[in-house]
C-alpha cells in the first residue's frame, strides 16, 4: 500500500466513526505533504529517518508513512480496520446499498464540510455512485458559512471542472437551502432555477408550535423549485440531544406526495430522521424517498447504509429512491416530475 493511500484511507475510516476532525486532519495533512514530496527524496528521508522533520508529520504518520513503504500494512490502519468492521449487522440494507447510484445531500468546505469539492466527489465516485449532488448551505445559515448567491455562482464554475476531471461520473450542483420562517426559500429564484437539485431544510426556531410549522414545511414542498424535504423533524439523537419538531405530518406527507418532493432519508447516526413512524406514515401516503449521507467529511459518505436499512426495515421499494435512479432518470424527474417507469 502506497503511504498516501495509507494515510487517506485512516483519514476516511476515523470520519466514518465520526471522530473529532483534528484527528482526521492530521492524517490528511500527512497525505498532503507526501503526496507533494519526490519519490527519491520520500525514500531517502525514510532510511536516514528524517520523516518526522517535515511539517506536518507527527509521530503517529510518521509510522504510517515508514510502515508503507516498507512494504506492510501501517499497524494503526488494521486496528481501525479491525475495530470498525461493518456499521450494520450482517445483511441490513446491503440490497438496498447496492441498488444505490446517487448521494443528494453532501457538504464541502464551502461552507461546514472539511473537505474540498474534489475530495468528497472523487470518494463518493470511489464508493461506486455515478452521481451524487454538493448542497452546501444557504446564506443564513451564518454559522455554517452558507452561500451568498455570488459564491454560489462561483462554486458551479468549480462544479464544471470537477465534472471534466472525474467524468463520467457526475457531481451536480445543488443546495441546502434553508426554508425561512413563513416557508420561503433563503436563496435567490432565478438561481435556484439553475441548479440540478435543491435539498429544503428548516433549520431555525425548530420549536415552532405545531400549526405554524406546519404551514412553513407546506410552503416549502409545494415550492416547484424545491426537490427534496431535508431531515424534516430536526431531531437530534446523539450528542446534545434535541426533540422532533411538531407538525402535521400527514398533511405534510400528502403535500410531498402530490408535488413529487422526496421525502429524506438523513442518515447521519445523529439524526437518523425520519424516525421510523414517521417513515411508514410517508410511505403510506405515496411518498418518494432520498437516501442521503448529509456527509461532511468523505468517510461519513459510507453512512448512507444506516438509512439503507431503515428503509428496508420499514418496506421502502427501490424504485421510490430517487438515489436508486440513473443521473436521466433523476433530471427528468426535477425537470418534469415524471417518475421512472416501474
Amino acid at each position: 500500500m502506497e503511504p498516501v493511500e495509507a494515510l487517506e484511507r485512516i483519514a476516511f475510516l476515523l470520519e466514518r466513526q465520526g471522530a473529532v476532525p483534528y484527528r482526521v486532519q492530521a492524517f490528511r495533512t500527512a497525505a498532503t505533504v507526501i503526496g507533494a514530496l519526490p519519490r527519491d527524496e520520500l525514500h531517502q528521508r525514510a532510511r536516514n529517518g528524517s520523516l518526522g522533520r517535515l511539517k506536518g508529520l507527527g509521530p503517529k504518520t510518521t509510522r504510517v508513512v515508514e510502515e508503507a513503504l516498507a512494504g506492510v500494512r501501517p499497524v494503526y490502519l488494521a486496528h481501525l480496520e479491525e475495530a470498525g468492521g461493518p456499521l450494520v449487522d450482517g445483511e441490513q440494507g446491503q440490497r438496498l446499498r447496492r441498488a444505490l447510484r446517487g448521494d443528494c445531500h453532501l457538504h464541502s468546505d464551502w461552507s461546514d464540510g472539511g473537505s474540498p469539492v474534489e475530495t468528497m466527489a472523487r470518494a463518493a465516485r470511489d464508493l461506486g455512485h455515478e452521481w451524487c449532488v454538493l448542497t452546501d448551505h444557504s446564506p443564513r445559515l451564518t454559522v455554517a458559512r452558507g452561500l451568498t448567491a455570488e459564491r454560489l455562482r462561483r462554486q458551479l464554475s468549480l462544479v464544471a471542472e470537477v465534472n471534466e476531471q472525474l467524468a463520467p461520473f457526475r457531481l451536480l450542483t445543488g443546495i441546502e437551502c434553508d426554508i425561512l420562517d413563513d416557508g420561503s426559500l433563503d436563496q435567490e429564484p432565478e438561481l435556484l432555477e439553475q441548479l440540478d437539485v435543491v435539498v429544503a431544510s428548516v433549520h431555525s426556531k425548530l420549536r415552532m408550535d405545531e400549526g405554524p410549522m406546519t404551514r412553513r414545511l407546506l410552503a416549502a414542498v409545494r415550492n416547484p423549485l424545491v426537490d427534496v424535504l431535508g431531515h424534516c423533524t430536526g431531531r437530534q439523537i446523539t450528542g446534545k440531544p434535541r426533540p422532533e419538531s411538531r407538525f402535521d405530518a400527514g398533511e405534510v406527507f400528502a403535500a410531498c406526495s402530490e408535488q413529487h418532493t422526496a421525502v429524506e432519508i438523513n442518515c447521519r447516526p445523529d439524526r437518523l430522521d425520519p424516525p421510523r413512524r414517521l417513515l411508514r406514515q410517508a410511505l403510506a401516503a405515496g411518498c418518494l424517498f432520498s437516501v442521503d449521507s448529509d456527509a461532511h467529511a468523505p468517510g461519513q459518505l459510507d453512512w448512507q447504509i444506516y438509512g439503507c436499512a431503515r428503509a428496508e426495515e420499514c418496506g421502502v421499494p427501490a424504485d421510490r429512491i430517487i438515489t436508486t435512479w440513473t443521473e436521466r432518470q433523476l433530471a427528468t424527474w426535477t425537470g418534469t416530475g415524471r417518475t421512472p417507469r416501474r
